[in-house]
């Protein structure tokens, strides 16, 4: 994750035209430690990568799609999880309210 983000910010950088000591001076880095987040040897603070959002003038995601778990896996640990504390008989029933629900959903959106 931490070189697919420097690579990231360095694309943004350079799609600026800016040198890395001209963007480390815009988010108040050293030139070094800019070096090494593009390399993937330190990974920012949130306080140090909101700078880097702001200064670049892109979203978070631009700089860290891909490397934040997809909400449908995180949707499936959860349900994974609660499903796994249930009894037998509870199993059977939530199964029976989520298959109620989804073939309704069409009638349910509308």
């Amino acid at each position: 994750m931490n070189t697919l983000l420097g690579q990231r910010i360095r694309e943004q950088r350079k799609e600026k035209g800016w040198t890395i000591e001209q963007f480390a001076e815009r988010v108040d880095l050293s030139a070094n430690y800019v070096g090494d987040l593009e390399r993937g040897v330190k990974i920012p603070k949130l306080e140090t990568f909101i700078r880097i959002v702001e200064v670049l003038d892109v979203s978070a995601d631009v700089l860290i799609r891909d490397s934040v778990a997809s909400a449908s896996h995180v949707a499936d640990d959860e349900l994974c999880k609660k499903l796994s504390q249930l009894t037998p008989g509870q199993k059977k029933a939530a199964i029976d309210i989520l298959n109620a629900y989804t073939d309704n959903i069409p009638y349910i959106t509308k």
